[in-house]
């Protein structure tokens, strides 16, 4: 069995999520190590490279998600900074929302909308059919009902997972390809490291697990010391408009799906909602409902070219809400996983929280 030399911080995991954490950590003095499962960076199914990158606290605040809500509208605050910190282009748009609705229920589905974000303070504008056109003359002239969420923006998640990786790297943390996780390695109830299937062993006084939708699997764990994280596949497409940039500026939400602009003539539509385990398929279903309404909101897709579709997962949990902080059963191990929807929003603070659980400033990173 190979050894390595005892790091202050492993962190399992190479997507935003791992990285923020990593970059964070290594600012702080940390000797940070990163294993990512992919020589890329970016393995089949990860959530990273197939997310759309909407940074939407507001258009999706839902029922019962206050603490989600508070942290996301935090997250959407840090982004202009924490993009600009980064230094690279992370394609960070403050470009908007427009909810949109076309039958009779989709329009009243959207009025509950609209009272759910005024019962929680948020802002979301009522547009007559004609207003939404004119700030998107591109939609259909069926579209019955519209709701503005201005301070929605969007970024590229490609393009930030490329920043936070120069980031990590500059700031001092080491990123370990083709590491392949087999186990947590213990001492009773003491987290000591990690042992790779090739049967290297690493020692670390702290683990971070930013596995995404893999964090679930049991890492030799005990069942107790386990996190209720399960793969949650979504199916996207992304387009290009051969005549560039203008059909569409803001990000279009719609009953089943998502089209986000990326100010360039790129588009990303999705996604899919699957509950079918760790499966990357792509299927003729998915795709023909995606492109469906989104063509019947905005007619002018059908003339964009296809560029790739794709399947990812979603590291969801029960209560949507990510994992973040200090386990409870296992010292010396921490969660920074679980953000479903909300991985890109998020990016902007979960490692500057999660560093600080690993300073010992705090101990749950939403507290």
């Amino acid at each position: 069995m190979t050894t390595n030399r005892r790091r202050e911080v492993a962190v399992i995991g190479a997507g935003v999520v791992g990285l923020g954490v990593a970059w964070r950590a290594a600012q702080r003095g940390m000797d940070v190590l990163v294993l990512e499962r992919a020589a890329s960076g970016q393995a089949d199914g990860a959530a990273s490279p197939v997310a759309a990158g909407m940074l939407a606290p507001v258009s999706e605040a839902d029922v019962g998600e206050r603490a989600l809500l508070d942290l996301g509208l935090r997250a959407a605050a840090a982004w202009p900074a924490f993009s600009a910190e980064l230094g690279d282009d992370v394609g960070y748009r403050t470009c908007g929302t427009l909810l949109v609705a076309r039958g009779a229920d989709e329009a009243a589905a959207l009025e509950r909308e609209q009272a759910l974000r005024a019962s929680l303070g948020l802002q979301a504008d009522r547009l007559l059919p004609s207003a939404a056109r004119k700030l998107e003359p591109a939609l259909a002239p069926h579209v019955r009902a519209a709701l503005h969420v201005a301070d929605d923006h969007a970024a590229d998640p490609r393009r930030l997972h490329t920043a936070l990786k120069a980031a990590a790297l500059a700031a001092g943390a080491e990123i370990r390809a083709d590491a392949d996780v087999a186990r947590l390695t213990c001492d009773g109830t003491r987290a000591t490291g990690i042992e790779l299937a090739d049967g290297t062993a690493i020692d670390a006084e702290q683990v971070v697990v930013a596995a995404g939708a893999w964090s679930g699997e049991a890492l030799g764990l005990p069942p107790a010391a386990r996190v209720p994280v399960r793969p949650v596949k979504g199916q996207i497409m992304r387009l290009r408009d051969p005549d560039g940039p203008g059909l569409l500026d803001r990000v279009l939400r719609f009953e089943g799906g998502y089209l986000v602009p990326r100010g360039d003539g790129r588009y990303v539509l999705g996604a899919t909602m699957e509950e079918r385990g760790f499966d990357t398929t792509v299927t003729a279903g998915g795709i023909y409902e995606l492109l469906r309404d989104a063509i019947d909101l905005v007619p002018g897709i059908d003339e964009l070219v296809i560029e790739e579709t794709a399947a990812g997962f979603r590291p969801g949990v029960p209560d949507n809400t990510p994992i973040l902080g200090r386990s409870p059963v296992i010292d010396g191990l921490v969660w920074a996983t679980g953000h479903h929807r909300n991985g890109i929003l998020l990016a902007s603070i979960t490692g500057e929280l999660v560093a600080d659980v690993l300073a010992g400033v705090r101990e749950g990173a939403t507290a």
